[in-house]
């Protein structure tokens, strides 16, 4: 990894979800263990709009341990499991006492490629980090990783390539039928054309279209 990299400060974090999504992309997720330094550009997010959001896991203000790192400023890992096994990287975004966060679902991997290897237990590159467990498990984050200071811990998120906005699609969430109204809002954001996004059904790709 090189030291020069510029870690995001706090101000990029203290706005609104569907701001600060589409310019994750392109910026480089970095993860420090006692194993090795690991990282990936963030190619595919997701943003969540609690409490409104009926997707979200803080609709309706719910408000519990897993979900209370949400409600603090933005700028801060909130990391939990699915099934029982997989971690998901979330973004903390926006104000105290407004809980917004952005999922990463997919990066493009830059550093720490052999470790992330045997991780993952895959070669390709492509298949690496292209799911929000599979980058989890790659840069080997984990509930231990919730509440981190992305703004100064070994996980942090820093600057690195600019996305110009007619290369980022958005198109639905992923996986989140039961959000009603919700369901169709366009607030998934990915690279055009990045290989590394992650595989979704038919129907998800035929309704996504470039950011406007």
């Amino acid at each position: 990894m090189h030291p020069e990299y510029e870690i995001l400060p706090r101000a990029f974090y203290l706005r609104e979800a569907n701001i600060v999504a589409p310019e994750l992309l392109g910026k480089l997720l970095i993860h420090r263990t006692p194993e090795g330094t690991s990282a990936g550009m963030i190619v595919e997010v997701e943003a969540y709009v609690g409490p409104e959001d009926k997707a979200a896991h803080t609709y309706g203000n719910r408000r519990t341990d897993r979900t209370e790192i949400a409600f603090g400023e933005g700028g801060y890992a909130y990391v939990f499991s699915i099934y029982g096994m997989h971690a998901c990287f979330n973004v903390v975004v926006n104000g105290a006492e407004k809980p917004e966060v952005i999922l990463v679902r997919a990066l493009e991997p830059v550093a720490g490629l052999e470790l992330m290897q045997k991780r993952r237990n895959v070669q390709s590159t492509v298949e690496l980090c292209n799911g929000p467990g599979k980058l989890c498990s790659a840069l080997g984050i984990t509930r231990e990783q919730y509440g981190f200071d992305l703004c100064g811990s070994p996980l942090e998120i820093a600057a690195y390539r600019g996305i110009e906005k007619k290369d980022i699609m958005v198109s639905p969430r992923i996986n989140i039928d039961y959000a009603e109204e919700y369901t169709d809002k366009l607030w998934r954001y990915h690279i055009k054309d990045n290989p590394c996004v992650s595989r979704v059904a038919k129907r998800f790709r035929d309704r996504q279209k470039p950011m406007r």
